[in-house]
């Protein structure tokens, strides 16, 4: 509770300093704010917060633990990293970097949550800032038209998850998860509003992690935004969207697998081939991230069919190899052209900058699930645990992974050709930190495991 609060009261002191548009001082004051929230939740266990008595509704426990952290960690990339390009607008760099801030309250909430009505509160709080971060181009067409999109399909999502969980309280007469899960587990509740109500509450969270058939979203609302925006839907906005999905269906709703097991079959294997598919052809990087992004939420997706108990640990470690390749990729666009994120810019770029090159090769090897990176023990861990009682699954992943393999493949070829038009690009000390502690996190992410 003390993290998330610092969070909340950094967000409120940066809009503030938006009025003397000094975007250095706005980035050191939410840097301060990060540091002091990854510490105290770092320190969750070792002392005894004043607010404890207040805190009944948030739990962060083991890997909800290590997801907090994680999204802290991935919000301050993002705003070390979208510095430079976010910065030329002083106007409103403050304001945007406040939108962030109040959005990881959000997720912060989503990861912790242990009623409905704080489960509720989380998500709109994460999601309301980004619909507003995803126009802040406001010279760009496109991205009017991806907060428009984003806006209305996200607003649906929010009706259709209130009915759901209406029904659940027909269902069940609480709000309480706990309680809620008592009453599936001792078959206290009413079958038919149960059922109708889950099957509402998945659908919603589908949509925030961009799953078939909930993905239209993705690839428009991707490419009109920013590069540092994109980084962060595409890491803090959908960790808290997985945690809280998992922690639903595995633990709340566990025993009623049977009546949603086949929905999820269906939309695992959807998402796993068709975002693949549909990147064989983009040209655009942002479009491709998108498309890939709905493949790794299928695998991602698998943590709710596994038969162990490791399928949360499996989950972060996927979580910490797909945020870190993907800040990668989109910061180093940014550096070659924040206007233009066509995938023939990146012709030669590793051939004239060798520490970019290296920094993407890891990103893609790691994505296409190749040894010794986080991205493989990822998504090795998550199609372990389902081998043994949803093989067919686990043989769609594996070839999903390998058209994605071939995708990526194609990308690292192009990055080290000998490309004499390529740019030499000049690197400043933020965008290398961001870029060094991603790499750290592609290769020893994995030892959360040990």
């Amino acid at each position: 509770m003390d993290a998330l609060l610092v969070i909340f009261i950094t967000g409120l002191i940066s809009l503030f300093i938006g009025m003397m548009k000094k975007p250095g001082l706005a980035l050191s004051v939410n840097l301060i704010g990060l540091s002091t929230a990854f510490l105290l939740f770092w320190n969750h266990t070792n002392y005894i917060s004043p607010l404890k008595s207040y805190s009944g509704a948030l739990v962060f426990n083991g890997p909800q633990l290590y997801l907090s952290l994680l999204a802290v960690l991935l919000t301050a990339l993002v705003l070390v990293g979208g510095y430079a390009m976010q910065s030329k607008d002083k106007e409103h760099y403050a304001d945007i970097t406040s939108l962030m801030m109040f959005s990881l309250t959000g997720a912060i909430c989503l990861i912790g949550f242990k009623d409905f009505f704080m489960f509720f509160i989380g998500l709109e709080i994460l999601s309301i800032p980004v619909y507003v971060l995803v126009g802040s181009r406001k010279s760009s067409p496109l991205a009017s038209e991806a907060a428009l999109k984003y806006f209305f399909t996200g607003s649906f999502a929010t009706a259709i998850l209130l009915f759901g969980i209406g029904l659940v309280f027909g269902a069940t007469g609480s709000f309480n998860l706990n309680e809620i899960g008592f009453a599936v587990m001792s078959g206290l509740y009413t079958p038919a509003l149960m059922i109708a109500g889950v099957l509402l509450i998945i659908a919603s969270l589908l949509f925030k992690v961009g799953a078939v058939p909930f993905h239209f979203w993705n690839a428009d609302v991707y490419e009109g935004s920013t590069n540092a925006v994109t980084a962060f839907m595409s890491t803090v906005v959908k960790i808290a969207g997985f945690i809280a999905i998992f922690k639903l269906m595995k633990t709340t709703f566990g025993n009623l697998s049977d009546q949603w097991m086949y929905f999820m079959y269906a939309v695992i294997i959807a998402s796993l081939f068709l975002g693949y598919l549909s990147g064989l052809k983009q040209t655009s990087l942002k479009r491709l991230m998108a498309y890939s992004g709905i493949s790794n939420t299928g695998i991602g997706l698998l943590a709710l069919m596994n038969g162990t108990e490791t399928g949360e640990r499996s989950l972060v470690i996927f979580l910490i190899g797909y945020g870190a390749s993907s800040l990668i990729l989109l910061f180093v666009s940014q550096l070659i052209n924040e206007e233009n994120d066509e995938i023939s810019s990146f012709q030669g770029i590793g051939y004239k900058n060798p520490f970019l090159g290296v920094a993407l090769l890891v990103a893609l090897l790691s994505l296409s699930g190749i040894p010794p990176f986080t991205g493989f023990f990822g998504k090795f861990l998550l199609i372990k645990d389902v081998i043994e009682f949803h093989p067919i699954l686990s043989i769609a992943a594996v070839i999903s992974a390998v058209i994605g393999a071939y995708i990526y493949l194609r990308l690292i070829l192009s990055i080290f050709s000998k490309e004499n038009t390529a740019p030499k690009i000049a690197l400043d000390w933020k965008i290398i930190s961001v870029i060094c502690i991603c790499l750290a996190l592609l290769t020893a992410g994995w030892m959360l495991i040990l």
